[in-house]
């Protein structure tokens, strides 16, 4: 075993047995988290992203899709270097929100409607959140400024967009006919039970890293972090806690933290991404320093346009 491997795997495993540590010496403290990591999914996440996860699998099942992706295939091939099915799967993605366009990346792959060569590049193009959580809840809720809501936003697709017109540069031309989609058996049942497993997973992931943020700001609560410390380390965790607690000081460096926390994910998040991606073939390392790339690049465009508000 080489060393690149070592090092991460013995990381990992102490990262664990301290989770452990701390679970086992305060139960009750942090199985009130994982309550209110369930609680957040129960509340805010099934009723937002469950609907979506089932009518996108639905959708992607019916004859329309087909066409919906031949339209847009010389656009989407144009652009960024993907399918029309790569393109119609984007499009999902930007309404729906996390962890929607990873699903669909995942079950259009096993579908045959997207190839190989092309399921990194629409793999970091589709994973965005959406105009519900950005503009209803971060901005509208959380700081109680729909405005700063579609700041996020513009600034979030900006980065998004331009890291993946990069990606495009070398890279042949795919055919502009949509591949034929692979279907069969129960539409109606494979759709939902697809979509149960995939929000139950959601779910699970939600509730341990909302946990191991209280873990982490236990560990650190003798730094002096200060509150945009301590959102910005729970953030990386679990995106919605740290834009929370960076909505409690509503500024330009705050909004600008909140692009770079929604644009990244967390590594909540990702792993719910990866979770899909990963069966789709597409390697972990590089989709992540792709998505540290638009967080950074997200936060740089929000912040002398949050200047304004």
């Amino acid at each position: 075993m080489t060393y690149k491997k070592t090092i991460p795997s013995l990381f990992a495993a102490a990262a664990v047995v301290v989770a452990m540590a701390f679970f086992l010496a305060s139960p009750a403290r942090y199985c009130e988290s994982v309550r209110e990591g369930i609680s957040l999914w129960a509340v805010s996440v099934l009723p937002a992203a469950f609907p979506f996860l089932f009518l996108t699998a639905l959708f992607t099942r019916f004859p329309l899709f087909r066409r919906f992706s031949g339209a847009i295939s010389p656009a989407a091939g144009k652009l960024f270097r993907v399918s029309g099915a790569g393109g119609s799967a984007a499009v999902l993605a930007m309404l729906s929100g996390y962890p929607v366009g990873a699903r669909t990346v995942l079950d259009l792959y096993e579908r045959g409607a997207i190839g190989e060569e092309e399921t990194f590049r629409l793999s970091c193009l589709s994973t965005t959140s959406g105009p519900m959580f950005i503009v209803g809840v971060v901005g509208a809720a959380m700081f109680q400024n729909p405005l700063a809501g579609w700041v996020l936003l513009l600034s979030h697709f900006s980065a998004v967009w331009l890291v993946c017109l990069f990606l495009r540069i070398g890279k042949r031309p795919l055919p502009s006919a949509p591949p034929r989609l692979q279907s069969g058996g129960n539409i109606l049942y494979d759709s939902l039970y697809s979509s149960v497993i995939s929000i139950l997973c959601v779910g699970g992931s939600i509730a341990v890293f909302y946990a191991f943020g209280q873990m982490l700001c236990d560990a650190l609560v003798f730094l002096p972090l200060g509150n945009t410390g301590t959102a910005l380390l729970r953030g990386m965790l679990e995106m919605t806690a740290g834009c929370a607690l960076l909505s409690k000081t509503p500024n330009a460096l705050s909004l600008a933290l909140c692009a770079f926390l929604v644009t990244f994910g967390g590594i909540c998040v990702l792993v719910q991404e990866l979770a899909f991606l990963t069966r789709a073939r597409v390697k972990a390392a590089p989709f992540l320093a792709v998505k540290l790339l638009q967080g950074v690049l997200a936060g740089a465009i929000c912040y002398p346009l949050a200047l304004l508000l």
